[in-house]
């Protein structure tokens, strides 16, 4: 049935502490946003993106990209959540198919393509899905409400959730659109699965699969792309 990527890409990135939203701060010589998105259309085996971008965003006009695979617009929402949902809806008016839909964070330009590979080879025959992640290798610490340590936390089964989250496109339109009815918060594509009672596969990623989120992250993010460039 193909693969989709969604990129919800309509926050704003108020840590970053710039006059415009982070994924159009530049990376080397694009900005973040087109750094994930070349990223992306670069696998062979996604067959389009979609991009949901904010009302009145002046900065996605400006942006001159063209790729091999589809690149389809909507329009952003309120939470990720939203954005997400409202991609879904614009991909399933453009298909009649129940293609897996690879969900990726628009602030993760240096997702590795051997990750891809591994999350499709894993997951294309898998009931449900699952997400890329990386395991824990910090100590963990519960605390109370003070900030006293109340428990160090087992972190042999812990994992850090990244992108993409990989899900077809009817079953994970269905599962936000009941969370949210519910009144659930969903702080990723995985947890509304979750709330279906469904359980989706973690896919071992790569540690550099980093999250653009302050401005020191963006000299480590550049250097990434630098490793990742020379080792390929």
């Amino acid at each position: 049935m193909g693969f989709w990527a969604v990129i919800p890409a309509a926050g704003l990135g108020e840590r970053m502490q710039s006059t415009r939203p982070k994924q159009y701060l530049p990376l080397g010589d694009k900005t973040i946003l087109e750094q994930t998105l070349t990223r992306l259309a670069l696998h062979p085996d996604i067959d389009g993106i979609v991009v949901a971008i904010a009302p009145n965003d002046v900065w996605w006009p400006e942006l001159k990209m063209t790729f091999d695979c589809s690149l389809l617009v909507s329009q952003g929402g309120e939470s990720r959540a939203d954005s997400v949902l409202n991609a879904l809806s614009t991909l399933s008016e453009n298909t009649t198919d129940d293609p897996w839909v690879l969900v990726h964070d628009a602030a993760r330009p240096c997702v590795r393509l051997q990750d891809i590979d591994a999350m499709l080879q894993q997951l294309a025959e898998h009931p449900v899905g699952g997400i890329l992640g990386v395991p824990v290798t910090d100590t963990m610490k519960r605390t109370d409400s003070n900030d006293v340590i109340s428990e160090t936390v087992d972190r042999r089964q812990l994992w850090r959730a990244c992108t993409p989250q990989m899900f077809r496109l009817r079953q994970l339109k269905s599962a936000i659109e009941q969370a949210l009815m519910a009144g659930e918060r969903i702080t990723d594509e995985a947890s509304a699965i979750e709330f279906l009672g469904l359980k989706p596969v973690m896919v071992m990623g790569h540690s550099d699969n980093i999250k653009i989120t302050v401005p020191q992250d963006l000299i480590m993010a550049e250097w990434f792309l630098k490793q990742q460039s020379e080792v390929s």
